[in-house]
């Protein structure tokens, strides 16, 4: 079987995306790509992002191709599965540039995850992966009749039928990834890097995948959700692979990144620059010490609300009080050149006391953003809090509330966003 993996080309105006509009290796693929190949059969990677492919381009590159399979996603990467675009109008509009040259086309992601069967009437698909795709796809590769294959959300005689549930892959059979030098080359973003002005590329990896907490309003619960650690052999295989590609900063996109000596004394001996995200209330001292001495050079640490009551509104319990967490940060700092502590509006929070935190935490080197809005991601506590399950009407009823809700968005949102159905016309192809 050929299967052709298609990242679109991603545009987000008047989207409420969170997410860096920058392109970043596609993970999920370069695993789906790997497994492929080692049952045997071929596979091609087309993202339409990170090789600055227009949607004329991607479906000349398919033509000649002729895939049996096409597999789309419905966010830019794996690192932004938990935030994704809400609208599915970027994979819609790169399908219906792709009408004819598909094969049977199958749909992966957070959408997919969540709300299968709204994103098979809207993208007009054939199947839906439900979960983790990468240990799925050589299943559908090996099978003509994909009624058999789990975690599937698919057709069968005009009717949709779900096949068993969500998918999560086994991190330690999956392989180190290796990407082509052009690809390399052409990646030159360094994700959430402050400290200096890149020389050479930037990657993405994982060491591990899912999160042991449960916060209100992370996303992950349908997909990466349980805590699994890639083994540290196939992690420095992998990472040294780059090295010798010529980057010089690896962003891990892991859920949570938590303090792990063994890694982190192996990262010490490569002298790579690495960002990472995580709960400063994980660290101690000694740990963000080698932290530092790994080569992390930026951190991204969810705080979210400055009160006691906030976080377990959030479900955020930390065992550090909001003054030990500020000193934890300036301590990170002190080995760390960029700190930085996300703050969501809890709604509980006193604004001025919220500033004066923020001020403290400037005055010594730490950047912490005003409080951004919350927006309840199908699939995250907080939706299932307010509205139950999702079901097909899931993402068009999130963002209304959104909108409805709040009058100051993130300022990475450059404009008002606009609700789904200015975003995302009537398919004509849907069921």
């Amino acid at each position: 079987m050929k299967v052709a993996l298609v990242n679109p080309p991603w545009s987000f105006d008047g989207s409420i995306y969170f997410g860096c509009r920058e392109p970043h290796l596609p993970l999920e693929f370069g695993y789906a790509k790997a497994l492929l190949e080692r049952a045997g059969h071929d596979a091609l990677i087309v993202d339409g992002q990170l090789d600055g492919l227009s949607a004329t381009d991607m479906r000349g590159w398919l033509a000649a191709y002729a895939p049996d399979i096409t597999v789309i996603t419905t966010a830019p990467s794996y690192l932004f599965w938990r935030c994704a675009p809400p609208e599915l109008r970027v994979p819609r509009q790169t399908l219906d540039a792709l009408q004819g040259v598909t094969g049977r086309v199958v749909v992966i992601g957070p959408h997919a995850s969540t709300t299968p069967h709204a994103t098979l009437k809207k993208l007009g698909c054939d199947a839906a992966i439900m979960g983790e795709a990468e240990e799925i796809l050589p299943k559908l590769a090996a099978n003509a009749d994909w009624s058999v294959v789990p975690s599937l959300a698919v057709r069968v005689d005009g009717k949709f039928q779900t096949n068993g549930g969500l998918h999560a892959c086994d991190m330690e059979a999956l392989p180190a990834l290796t990407w082509s030098d052009a690809a390399v080359a052409r990646h030159a973003h360094h994700h959430h890097r402050f400290d200096g002005t890149p020389a050479g590329p930037g990657a993405e990896m994982e060491t591990s995948r899912g999160c042991p907490y449960h916060c209100t309003f992370c996303a992950k619960d349908n997909f990466r959700n349980a805590y699994r650690r890639r083994p540290l052999g196939t992690i420095l295989e992998e990472l040294d692979g780059l090295l010798a590609q010529g980057i010089e900063y690896v962003y891990f996109i892991d859920e949570i990144f938590l303090p792990n000596k063994e890694l982190l004394e192996a990262l010490v001996d490569r002298r790579v620059a690495f960002g990472v995200q995580t709960r400063i209330d994980l660290w101690n001292e000694p740990m963000l010490d080698l932290l530092g001495a790994a080569g992390c050079v930026s951190i991204e640490a969810g705080v979210e609300s400055i009160s006691t009551l906030g976080r377990n509104l959030l479900d955020k319990r930390s065992r550090l009080s909001t003054e030990e967490i500020a000193a934890r940060l300036v301590h990170a700092r002190r080995v760390v050149p960029f700190v930085q502590a996300n703050l969501l509006d809890s709604q509980v929070d006193s604004p001025d006391e919220v500033e004066a935190w923020r001020q403290h935490l400037i005055a010594n080197g730490v950047w912490a953003n005003k409080p951004v809005p919350l927006f309840p991601y199908p699939g995250s506590p907080e939706y299932l809090r307010k509205w139950g399950r999702p079901d097909d009407n899931a993402w068009e009823r999130a963002v209304d509330h959104y909108l409805g809700s709040f009058s100051e968005f993130s300022d990475i949102q450059e404009a008002r966003p606009q609700r789904l159905g200015d975003l995302e016309p009537v398919p004509p192809h849907a069921a």
